[in-house]
């Protein structure tokens, strides 16, 4: 009897990739179906990213909802809402295909904690560039440019998922390139130019108002970003490969760390 080779499912898409993605519907739906007017304001104070919470100047009367609780928690939760349904299928898309690849090989906990930081980050970003300012921030966009950068440091890389016509668990756990080495990299690079270079065009398109009512909050995504190519390491659970010399000889198929 011959063992017919296993099939790959088409749509192979990690669980905690679908319940974020599922969080994000349903937020999106509650807003947009359940809450009034009134109600959708009150959420946004609550749980939008808003720069003016944390500028001393504000006028003392005014009383943000929430408290300092919702000056810390508004660094992430600002990530799972969306202003309408073409934003959230945008980044929905996103999240599907940078997302999984990351989160196939960090596993959920740490992704999970990954996305909350680059969320986290891509605030931070807007809160320096932003100071004092009252519109609120939302979408995913800072966390997933996060994951886009995290994906950079190992789908590339010899045996990993771009560099195979069918994935299996082992492209998603060969040794990612140190950072150096993958800014020498001419795929990265052109990567890198074309992020950087659309974040930076679409930003300058919403802010003089030829695309969308509100300005992009691209410094977001470029301090998500940034925060994922920087931490990768520090959520990497793939060890590194031997490196030549150190008394057993590195595996052929796999690059040198």
């Amino acid at each position: 009897m011959v063992d017919q080779p296993r099939r790959e499912r088409m749509l192979n898409v990690p669980a905690v990739v679908v319940a974020l993605l599922a969080v994000l519907g349903c937020v999106h739906a509650v807003v947009a179906l359940v809450l009034t007017p009134q109600q959708t304001t009150q959420f946004l104070l609550e749980f939008a990213f808003i720069p003016a919470r944390y500028d001393s100047s504000v006028p003392s009367d005014v009383v943000w909802p929430g408290g300092w609780a919702a000056d810390i928690w508004t660094f992430v939760t600002y990530a799972l809402i969306h202003a309408d349904l073409s934003h959230l299928l945008f980044n929905c898309v996103w999240l599907l295909a940078f997302g999984s690849p990351v989160a196939r090989r960090f596993g959920t906990l740490r992704f999970t904690a990954f996305m909350a930081l680059t969320a986290a980050a891509g605030a931070a970003a807007h809160l320096v560039t932003h100071f004092g300012e009252l519109v609120p921030v939302i979408g995913a966009s800072a966390a997933i440019s996060g994951a886009m950068a995290a994906a950079m440091r190992f789908v590339f890389q010899r045996g990993g998922p771009f560099a195979l016509r069918r994935h299996s668990e082992d492209a998603y756990r060969v040794p990612a390139a140190p950072l150096a080495a993958s800014l020498r990299d001419l795929r990265v690079l052109v990567f890198l130019l074309a992020w950087f270079g659309s974040n930076l065009l679409f930003g300058l398109a919403s802010t003089i108002g030829l695309i969308g009512s509100e300005p992009l909050a691209w410094q977001a995504h470029i301090g998500g970003f940034v925060a994922g190519l920087l931490t990768f390491s520090f959520f990497d659970p793939v060890p590194a490969a031997p490196a030549a010399g150190d008394g057993e000889g590195p595996d052929p198929s796999l690059p040198i760390r």
